[in-house]
């Protein structure tokens, strides 16, 4: 049997007395170097020491050893975790191996911090590019802990990845160095500040999810703000109209200087709400039927200081089929972001009280659903244009940058 000990820094004398007598016992040990001067010194007998560092020597070492002898294997945290544990299960099968994991180098850092973990999500940028972090961002976890490569970026290829996704505001940054070692240091990087340098090889990063704050919204641009500025639905994050869809949709509304404005599906609020920052004397109706979406508008509504004329929480073809708040009930502009499956009824009652020389803009995933809602519109004697938006974000490699293609947006517009 070949027993796999998870290590600290302090080992072999930190750990447990029964892997201590484990250690003991064996006729074979396998280690890391920089863990065998102190093993050399614990032993009380001299036992002939493997070379752990390269995996490959490891498992012809042990391949050559008889079953009934006692060898161990120290490795660093838990070795199931990014540690030799797999490849040992793979090369010499898991029924000679009994594991003894230590803690990992992310149960540290949340440890230091002081915060659960349960929620946590973890990925590792050893050996590979960024993009699985880029891709882990767009859905705005909670807690994401980043083994870091120190050979692709580091510490600079998170922060960069961060700040391509727009998040940089939404997210706290912590880097761990050397977890469990006499000279670990846990920092928490501001989002204005340099890296410090130097870091250690040894790194992981923790992103933990905090409200974006917005100390003076007049310093914002006034309009196209990062993702990240916007509070989000807990349970979907994410799932808003990206900055570059969210300047081009603005501009296909026209915005007049005064008149009103509904926004139908508002989601975030994030189109109505930056449209009244470049037309302050716009009203406002903003309309998302998502449980505690009108909660979230106002919110966001009162972080950049605007002041919607009205903020419901409902369907909106069920609103329009109804008496609207005064001075509301005909659109000079409608963003049509919702509907559903009911999209074609509710084109039909925006038509039907949009003003004269009025503007529907309706974002499409589809092409079917242009096919439906485009005859519509010409059977209502609109002018109908339709244009596709693409647009790329660039994302660090480790050796300079790549663009990750966003999803594609079609924007149907008729005047």
């Amino acid at each position: 049997m070949i027993d796999v000990i998870g290590t600290d820094a302090g080992a072999p004398a930190s750990l447990p007395a029964a892997q201590q007598a484990l250690i003991r016992a064996a006729e074979q040990i396998a280690a890391p170097r920089r863990l065998q001067p102190a093993l050399e010194t614990w032993l009380e007998s001299p036992v002939p020491l493997i070379d752990s560092d390269d995996p490959r020597h490891l498992v012809e070492v042990l391949s050559a050893l008889s079953a009934q002898t006692n060898a161990v294997v120290l490795a660093s945290g838990d070795p199931l975790w990014f540690g030799i544990g797999r490849i040992l299960a793979e090369r010499l099968g898991p029924e000679r191996l009994r594991f003894h994991p230590a803690p990992t180098s992310l149960q540290l850092a949340f440890a230091r911090i002081g915060r659960p973990w349960q929620d946590a999500r973890w990925v590792s940028l050893h050996g590979r590019d960024p993009e699985p972090l880029a891709r882990e961002l767009q859905t705005r976890p909670r807690a994401l802990a980043v083994l870091t490569d120190p050979g692709r970026g580091g510490a600079d290829a998170v922060r960069r990845c961060l700040r391509s996704s727009g998040l940089e505001a939404s997210y706290q940054l912590w880097l761990g160095e050397n977890l469990g070692h006499a000279d670990e240091r846990m920092r928490l990087i501001p989002a204005d500040a340099p890296l410090p340098e130097p870091l250690q090889p040894l790194l992981v990063a923790l992103l933990i999810a905090e409200e974006p704050s917005i100390p003076n919204s007049r310093a914002l641009p006034l309009f196209g703000l990062e993702d990240g500025l916007y509070l989000q639905h807990p349970d979907h994050p994410g799932l808003m109209t990206k900055r570059e869809a969210r300047i081009q949709l603005l501009a296909d509304l026209d915005l007049p200087d005064q008149g009103v404005l509904w926004d139908l599906g508002a989601g975030t609020g994030s189109i109505g709400l930056e449209a009244l920052r470049l037309r302050p004397q716009l009203r406002l109706l903003a309309v998302e039927r998502r449980a505690g979406g009108a909660a979230l508008i106002q919110a966001n509504a009162k972080r950049l200081e605007v002041m919607p004329s009205a903020v419901v929480e409902t369907d909106a073809l069920s609103l329009l089929s109804a008496d609207l708040p005064d001075g509301l009930d005909q659109p000079d502009r409608v963003l049509l972001g919702g509907g559903g499956p009911h999209r074609e009824a509710l084109l039909k009652a925006v038509l039907q009280r949009l003003r004269p020389s009025g503007i529907v803009v309706i974002p499409l995933a589809t092409l079917e659903a242009v096919a439906t809602l485009r005859p519509l519109m010409e059977q209502s004697g609109l002018t109908v244009q339709l244009n596709q938006l693409q647009a790329w974000r660039g994302q660090p490699l480790s050796d300079g940058t790549r663009l990750a293609p966003m999803n594609p947006i079609l924007s149907l517009k008729g005047t």
